[in-house]
């Protein structure tokens, strides 16, 4: 065996890359029709997701199964040999079958075929070999093929499971797209972890209390007001009426409005040029939320209000973000 020099091993990692990118660039060519054919079907799938393979497409169907439970589309991996061994007990009829094999012909995966058939399954095959038995026998194809594998034999399964990898993010982040998953939904299947530290946050354990709260009275003046603003820091400050409920909030964006249509300011009083019924939330809800209703309507802060409407705190987007809830 001759040993390669370190600028050979390097020309051969960037081929390899280049291979594997290519690889993936080719499946935009296979999007279309019956990609949009196997969304609809697993988005109308009323059991589960059965993602089966052999080798190295099996490991690559855990993944996709995987990332299809951690958003919002219940998956299953069943390993094709130890079905017919009692294990294809965990398919029912409601189920939607992925069928991963790079040349269609996987001996294992033949055999689990007469069972999916028998239940009605819908089939999803995703293979390189569009005229094998998995094509023929599957409702949806998902043409994975790649000209080639990154490896120099030719042989190992490189470009192709990258090529199968891609093809099952796509479905899924589409899924996930098509069902409307959000982060406070994202948070259910991820509790742990740094994704989840962030997400776990509800608003009372990020938002600002006590003294350190920006309150005025409704019949405050508009410019004592601006300077309260100023010395808390937050852009804005929480208007009371007099039974002490939130009736509004005067932010920096309503004192730039206020200078620009009001000649005379001393006797405004804050009532006037408030931004009345704001936004608001209550301190059970998850500091996700609050970060997503402040992207939503462009706001920076929110006042965190009881049953009774009445301020207990305010959150600031600077908090969320120090906390990792972005």
């Amino acid at each position: 065996m001759v040993a390669m020099t370190l600028s050979k091993i390097n020309e051969l990692a960037k081929e390899v890359l280049d291979i594997e990118a290519k690889s993936i660039l080719r499946l935009k060519d296979n999007i279309g029709e019956e990609f949009d054919k196997a969304i609809d079907i697993l988005y109308n799938c009323k059991g589960r997701v059965i993602v089966t393979g052999m080798g190295k497409s099996g490991i690559i169907g855990k993944k996709i199964a995987a990332t299809m439970s951690s958003t919002g589309t219940p998956a299953y991996f069943l390993h094709p040999a130890e079905s017919t061994h009692g294990d294809s007990g965990v398919i029912t009829r409601e189920d939607v079958i992925i069928a991963i094999s790079n040349s269609g012909e996987t001996q294992e995966l033949m055999n689990l075929l007469p069972l999916i058939k028998r239940f009605g399954c819908p089939m999803i095959g995703m293979t390189g070999n569009l005229n094998s038995t998995l094509a023929k026998t599957s409702e949806v194809v998902l043409d994975i093929s790649v000209e080639r594998e990154a490896c120099p034999l030719g042989k190992a399964p490189t470009a192709s499971t990258t090529a199968t990898l891609a093809m099952g993010d796509t479905l899924a982040v589409c899924l996930m797209e098509k069902k409307g998953f959000t982060k406070e939904d994202f948070l259910m299947f991820h509790p742990s972890g740094k994704l989840g530290k962030g997400l776990t946050y509800k608003v009372k354990d990020l938002m600002i209390t006590g003294e350190k709260m920006p309150i005025v009275k409704d019949t405050e003046t508009f410019l004592n007001v601006v300077k309260m603003i100023s010395e808390y820091g937050l852009g804005m400050t929480m208007i009371l009426n007099s039974s002490g409920n939130l009736t509004g909030v005067l932010t920096d964006g309503d004192i730039r409005r206020t200078v620009m249509r009001h000649a005379k300011l001393e006797d405004l009083k804050v009532s006037e040029v408030m931004t009345a019924n704001p936004k608001k939330i209550t301190e059970e809800a998850y500091a996700a939320s609050a970060l997503n209703l402040m992207e939503k309507f462009s706001i920076t802060a929110l006042p965190v209000v009881d049953e009774m409407n009445k301020p207990i705190g305010v959150i600031h987007v600077h908090d969320l973000l120090r906390a990792g809830v972005a």
